[in-house]
């Protein structure tokens, strides 16, 4: 089974702090740790536009980016920087959205975005309706389904 994109943060953050690569290689790598099937890796999102693994990787790429954790020198290309690694340093089991909340840079990114609104500086989430679990792709592709 393929995990949610924020179960995939901490394998993706640990690769790019090997250095520079790419989501296809990230993917392989962790499809290869993961153990999983044929079937799995190629596994499309119900629109049959992309791999759901690859949207998974990017999303979880993208949100670690709006924190500061992950950059991109090159298109296509994108490595942890240095706030990333020492992120790793503190050896933490999961990587997620509430993690990244602690970065102001991301809370700024969320708000803009209409994910939370910021009341006597705590964060507070607007709408319960956005799945913690799926991309906007899979949720729009649900509810295309619907």
């Amino acid at each position: 089974m393929i995990p949610d994109y924020q179960t995939l943060m901490l394998p993706v953050l640990r690769i790019a702090a090997e250095g520079e690569t790419r989501v296809a290689d990230v993917a392989e790598r962790i499809a290869h740790d993961l153990g999983l099937t044929p079937e799995e890796r190629d596994e499309l999102l119900p629109s049959g536009r992309q791999r759901l693994l690859h949207n998974r990787i990017h999303w979880a790429k993208f949100y670690m980016s709006k924190a500061g954790l992950i950059v991109s020198p090159a298109r296509g290309r994108f490595l942890a920087t240095e706030k990333g690694k020492a992120l790793l340093a503190t050896v933490p089991e999961r990587i997620d959205v509430g993690l990244l909340m602690q970065e102001p840079e991301f809370r700024e990114f969320y708000r803009n975005e209409g994910g939370a609104t910021e009341q006597e500086g705590a964060i507070v989430k607007v709408s319960d309706t956005v799945s913690a679990t799926t991309t906007p792709e899979e949720q729009i592709d649900a509810a295309m389904l619907r």
